[in-house]
């Protein structure tokens, strides 16, 4: 069996998906691993260092002709897919709902598909939960990002020249990104408050040395898979009103509230932003998928009446080698629970709720209704 590793297509992720310290879990199984140029790039790792642990250097191109199975941060385009070999497997984040040909060329080609990003939130399949090890390092990310653009400092400073006041942090959104956002920001020394829709986190935030802010929007939760529910436009308009004026007198606003599949809710409108303080700093965290900030851009800084909106894809990138080395845990550890070493190969097990979840395509059909 021939596993590859592939670089990222986009200029913008300098993470691998396989990493010096998490190799040789594959290399143990007695797979023969193989990767594509310069794939270390972006995490301090040459060539020769990989193949000093005795996986081999190829193109991109034999890489996909040869591999029973790709390991992939970012999703391949129709002539990739079609470079594979039939029965083949790609196991990665594909960003499945904007890849509907990805999908449909997988089909027709007779590739087999695994999205990491459908991994089931059940406790065994924590060690593979590439969303939430992602997640967590760009909720660090971003207030180590907005504190670049605050004209303060973070911490209570007692000094000869007078008390200088801690910066007051407010998280939008409790999930993984933002309970690491609040523990970074303490770290630093700011006050920080945090909302989320569902009540059940404040415990969470508490512990944390933070202030959870009660706003009664009615009933909410979450979904079986533990995200927050989406609100409706009520409650949405509510929520903009009552944090608001929290986001008046906060130095740094960091928003993280993103629906799987959907477009982010917008939260904060200009309304807000010209009640803010000249000087203060918005992280918007959902950019990507929309932004729950008015005006927020990909990879731009907007300034309105001095307040800084900043968004900046690909967040977990600024720490790529931590990054990659999560991710290929994450990978390895779906390889490992699903190799079978008598054949070297996947057991494609469809009892297995992991399987059900994670893999879309198999054997020449769509197998999640969803892309059906």
């Amino acid at each position: 069996m021939i596993i590859s590793a592939l670089k990222s297509n986009n200029s913008k992720d300098n993470r691998s998906p396989i990493h010096k310290e998490t190799i040789s879990t594959l290399i143990n199984l007695g797979i023969e691993i193989w990767f594509e140029e310069n794939i270390g790039e972006g995490v301090n790792t040459s060539n020769e260092i990989f193949q000093e642990l005795g996986l081999k250097k190829h193109s991109r191109n034999k890489c996909l002709e040869n591999s029973d199975l790709v390991i992939t941060n970012q999703s391949l385009n129709k002539e990739e897919v079609e470079l594979m070999k039939k029965n083949a497997t790609i196991l990665g984040m594909v960003n499945p709902f904007s890849n509907q040909e990805l999908i449909e060329t997988c089909y027709k080609s007779n590739i087999n598909l695994v999205s990491m990003e459908f991994i089931p939130r059940i406790t065994r399949a924590q060690k593979m939960d590439v969303l939430s090890s992602q997640a967590n390092l760009a909720g660090y990310v971003a207030v180590i990002e907005a504190a670049k653009h605050l004209s303060t400092a973070l911490p209570m400073m007692m000094t000869a020249a007078g008390t200088l006041k801690p910066a007051k942090v407010f998280v939008i959104g409790v999930g993984v990104a933002g309970l690491q956002a609040i523990a970074t920001a303490k770290r630093l020394g700011a006050r920080v408050e945090a909302f989320d829709t569902r009540d059940v986190v404040e415990e969470q935030v508490n512990s944390l040395g933070a202030k959870f802010v009660k706003i009664d929007l009615g009933e909410t939760g979450e979904t079986d898979q533990g995200y927050a529910k989406e609100l409706t436009e009520e409650q949405i308009k509510m929520q903009k009103e009552l944090q608001s004026k929290v986001c008046e007198k906060s130095d740094i606003v960091i928003t993280t509230a993103q629906l799987f599949g959907r477009p982010a809710p917008q939260l904060i409108d200009n309304k807000t932003i010209d009640k803010m303080i000249p000087g203060s700093v918005i992280f918007d965290m959902a950019v990507e998928s929309g932004g729950n900030v008015e005006g927020s851009q990909v990879d731009e800084i907007i300034e309105r009446n001095g307040v800084k909106i900043i968004g900046i894809s690909n967040l977990a990138s600024r720490v790529s080698s931590h990054a990659s080395l999560a991710l290929s845990n994450n990978y390895n550890n779906w390889i490992i629970d699903f190799f079978d070493k008598d054949s070297l190969s996947i057991n494609f097990d469809f009892e297995d709720e992991i399987i059900q979840s994670s893999v879309l395509v198999y054997g020449g059909k769509i197998m999640n209704e969803r892309f059906k």
